[in-house]
């Protein structure tokens, strides 16, 4: 076995999980298709529905769902969890679990997209094994309980409205705009946000500085931080899980948190965690690399 069929070897409970394999090479080849059916038209699809699943995952699978760090009335949450599950990053349970385990167990072992194993399998070819410790329903019920528990979310959860809520897209983007509107809308957008979701696990956690010694490898990345609506500010992040920003000092720019604000201001985010005052004198943005990676 050469040194990256080693790399790459499932470990443990890992299986390559071939179904997966093959739909994210299909999506990345009908991505590159559709920059053959290029149009304005085409590319305000995907821009319009870049910022409607992406904030999908930042504002609810995320902040609101993962984290809990603020409440919104019940109609507001079921809309973020339709909005993140076009991102089509798997369900809402299986999302909130594997990022619950993500933070219980960062950078080991059972961390779902551990960056101790490099840059390519905590950026994609993590999502290429099937694993039973994370991947089982039970475990999933488990480390996200609250999401199990309700019966609306539950059912966002299924595979049938997942791919049902995608085909269905696609089908209104074409009978509107054709090919290149249906490509760019669903294949382009959902590999765009893949890969910049990805960086978070990925480049935050390798490039970057720090504003908090944290026990991980977690770092601050800016340009991960514009392509995520704020999601970049990893290291703040990891220092300070549980509340609603992800930028601590006046320059992180954090959109997600600007609508977080924007909701807060006309009442309809409640009990919305901030974290404690950022004190430069206790800690300075140092630029580093991070070793192994």
């Amino acid at each position: 076995m050469n040194t990256v069929q080693k790399k790459f070897a499932p470990r443990g409970a890992e299986k390559f999980d071939w179904g997966i394999i093959i739909f994210l090479t299909i999506a990345h080849v009908l991505a590159i298709i559709g920059f053959f059916h290029f149009s304005w038209k085409a590319f305000a699809a995907f821009a319009i529905f870049y910022v409607i699943s992406g904030m999908g995952i930042t504002f609810g699978f995320h902040r609101l769902f993962t984290h809990r760090s603020f409440k919104v009335p019940k109609w507001i949450e079921y809309l973020a969890a339709l909005a993140g599950t076009f991102a089509l990053q798997g369900s809402v349970l299986k999302w909130v679990a594997h990022h619950r385990m993500h933070h219980a167990f960062s950078d080991h072992d059972k961390d779902p997209h551990n960056s101790s194993r490099g840059f390519w399998f905590s950026h994609m070819f993590w999502t290429c094994y099937n694993d039973s410790t994370r991947d089982d329903i039970k475990i999933q019920k488990k480390f996200a309980r609250d999401i199990a528990a309700d019966p609306v979310l539950f059912f966002m959860s299924s595979d049938t409205f997942l791919i049902g809520l995608q085909v269905g897209l696609g089908i209104l983007l074409w009978v509107f705009g054709g090919w290149g509107m249906m490509l760019w809308g669903v294949w382009v957008r959902v590999v765009a946000i893949y890969h910049a979701t990805w960086f978070v696990n990925s480049a935050a956690h390798i490039w970057g500085y720090r504003n908090y010694e944290v026990d991980d490898r977690a770092t601050n990345c800016w340009w991960v931080g514009l392509l995520t609506f704020g999601e970049g500010w990893h290291n703040n992040h990891h220092a300070h899980a549980n509340v609603a920003p992800a930028g601590h000092r006046w320059w992180e720019i954090d959109t997600t948190w600007m609508l977080i604000r924007l909701l807060r201001l006309v009442g309809l985010a409640t009990d919305v965690k901030l974290p404690p005052p950022y004190k430069k004198e206790e800690s300075r943005p140092v630029w580093t690399k991070l070793a192994n990676s």
